[in-house]
């Protein structure tokens, strides 16, 4: 692993220690005008990351979550020289309502896509990160997903029931081809614990850049196989864009095959 990503997990640990713990099970919150939840810990964490990346690499401007839409698109029209993408605290709704299931998640975009991403579960002491070409890592050991399996029937999933189109829901539940499946509401740390070996695929309907960036990037570098979708059914979507992606993902190429088969074969309704 190397030092610049010990650097991100370190500064991210300290942020949460400092920003989103104390705050757990009885931070402030509001609706956003999409009417998803914004806490305070989101606001002051955003805020902090942003200072403390300022001051090690301030060249190198950040995309948050909480930024305007605009603001957003002027960065990503620039990420050709870097830019930071971060979600202050992936899955908000868990932290308000005190599931303990829920991170920071940083990545560095270049061009078109992440070359570093480092995420960090507060609740579990955990920090994930990867490299572009040089592997993932979970608190600095070596993550490698094994590659025999390749039986869906044999896998835990992560589904998101949320997002997916109404058509396909009936294919999510008896008639799944999984051995059993989850949905537990934290995007990045989906992807994270698929590089962990803790799940074998995942389904998800609807996730933005700064769900997916760093957790997709740490998943295929303990060799994860996924696709980015503009919708259900939809064409294979890749590169940066602030618009939703469905996403398919397993622990290797014989599962993502399958996974993908399957997939192709249900109804989707008009995508």
């Amino acid at each position: 692993m190397s030092p610049e990503l010990g650097r991100l997990c370190s500064l991210l640990r300290s942020v949460a220690e400092a920003e989103i713990m104390p705050r757990f099970r009885h931070a402030a919150t509001r609706s956003k005008a999409d009417g998803s939840l914004v806490t305070e810990a989101d606001l002051a964490t955003q805020q902090r990351v942003c200072d403390e990346l300022g001051r090690i690499w301030p060249e190198i401007p950040v995309l948050g979550e909480e930024m305007t839409p605009a603001a957003q698109q002027r960065l990503i029209a620039n990420a050709d020289v870097g830019v930071w993408c971060l979600d202050p605290l992936d899955g908000t709704s868990n932290y308000a309502y005190g599931f303990p299931y829920f991170c920071i998640s940083l990545a560095l975009l270049r061009g078109d896509k992440p070359v570093l991403g480092c995420i960090v579960d507060p609740v579990h002491d955990e920090c994930f990160c990867a490299e572009r070409g040089r592997g993932a890592f979970c608190d600095g050991e070596p993550l490698r997903l094994p590659s025999g399996r390749t039986e869906l029937r044999e896998c835990l999933a992560i589904v998101d029931l949320k997002r997916l189109p109404k058509e396909d829901l009936p294919s999510m539940g008896g008639q799944s081809p999984f051995c059993s499946q989850r949905n537990l509401g934290s995007i990045a740390l989906d992807w994270c614990w698929l590089a962990a070996g803790r799940i074998q695929l995942y389904l998800h309907g609807g996730q933005k850049l700064w769900d997916y960036a760093a957790g997709r990037l740490i998943a295929s570098e303990a060799g994860a196989m996924s696709r980015l979708f503009a919708r259900s059914g939809g064409p294979a979507a890749e590169g940066l864009s602030l618009e939703p992606r469905m996403a398919i993902a397993a622990e290797n190429e014989a599962l993502f095959e399958r996974l993908l088969e399957w997939w192709s074969g249900l109804p989707h309704g008009d995508g």
